[in-house]
């Protein structure tokens, strides 16, 4: 009878250990979600893919650092000013040089973007050097504790900081008269021009919307993980993963992909071991490829 008991309380502590765990992998996976969407942004109406992607949010990771260290301002609360940053950044990158070369090959603004990063990287590494630095906020070591549940604030405030940022940018794509406007260049270039709309100027607000989304998810990240210059190809590499698998172009499939990583990988760290992760997102990556080629949320090419 003691055997059983004892047998009990284990799957019942491994049960709520487990639920511990994919409800943190989740939180992250927000995170993760909002940067995916500056690349679906970007790819979904500009048709650029952004291989700068990871080394923008560190950019956007580093600035956080910088207003924290001199200033004592909560990353969370330097979000809007790192994201209006970053925004600018994108727009003027956009308009002066990227614009430049989108009627080249694809190769061509492969090497470009990748140009950028590579300029990124060396910034930081001037300006902060290679080592390791992060945010100690106050609140760094408390939990909520929710029924069975035991849940870091960070995490917490980090997971719904991301959903809110995530919330505004559906918001601004389906209820106001620009946001549609940039959706209407992404379905139909020709057609957008047609009608009259300034496409230069809509495509310049896109590349800075994503590149915000970047800045808004680097100043969230910077809570859970500390940041260097060489952080930006793993993020990029990442946000690839999570795109194709919730579908290019689409963002609802970017958010949710980005969640299903942050709960496979969590998952992933206990069952199996940490070193695992990568793999099995890349496994779940080919999964959805041989099921679902478009992406879990994405159309159908036709």
């Amino acid at each position: 009878m003691q055997g059983r008991s004892l047998a009990f309380s284990g799957s019942h502590v491994s049960a709520q250990l487990y639920l511990n765990v994919a409800v943190s992998g989740l939180l992250t996976g927000l995170i993760y979600g909002l940067s995916a969407l500056g690349l679906s942004v970007i790819f979904g109406v500009i048709r650029i893919v952004n291989f700068a992607h990871g080394e923008m949010m560190v950019l956007g990771m580093f600035a956080t650092l910088v207003l924290f260290r001199a200033l004592g301002i909560d990353p969370l609360l330097s979000l809007p000013l790192v994201a209006a940053a970053l925004f600018a950044f994108g727009y003027v990158l956009q308009d002066l040089v990227v614009r430049r070369v989108a009627h080249l090959a694809d190769h061509m603004q492969f090497l470009l973007m990748a140009a950028v990063a590579v300029m990124l990287i060396s910034v930081c590494l001037m300006m902060f050097g290679p080592d390791a630095q992060g945010a100690q906020v106050s609140y760094g070591f408390d939990s909520f504790a929710i029924g069975p549940l035991l849940v870091d604030k960070v995490r917490v405030y980090a997971g719904v900081a991301a959903l809110i940022v995530s919330g505004l940018l559906f918001a601004f794509f389906h209820y106001t008269l620009t946001g549609k406007a940039i959706r209407a260049c992404g379905d139909n270039y020709t057609g957008a021009r047609v009608v009259g709309l300034n496409v230069r100027r809509l495509y310049a607000l896109t590349f800075g919307i994503g590149t915000a989304c970047l800045g808004a998810a680097g100043a969230i990240m910077l809570l859970l993980v500390d940041v260097h210059p060489y952080l930006g190809p793993s993020y990029t590499l990442l946000a690839f993963i999570i795109v194709i698998i919730g579908g290019m172009g689409s963002l609802p499939g970017a958010l949710l992909g980005g969640m299903l990583i942050g709960i496979s990988e969590a998952l992933a760290g206990v069952i199996l071991q940490p070193s695992l992760k990568s793999a099995f997102s890349f496994g779940l990556l080919i999964l959805v490829l041989l099921v679902r080629p478009q992406g879990l949320l994405g159309k159908v090419a036709r």
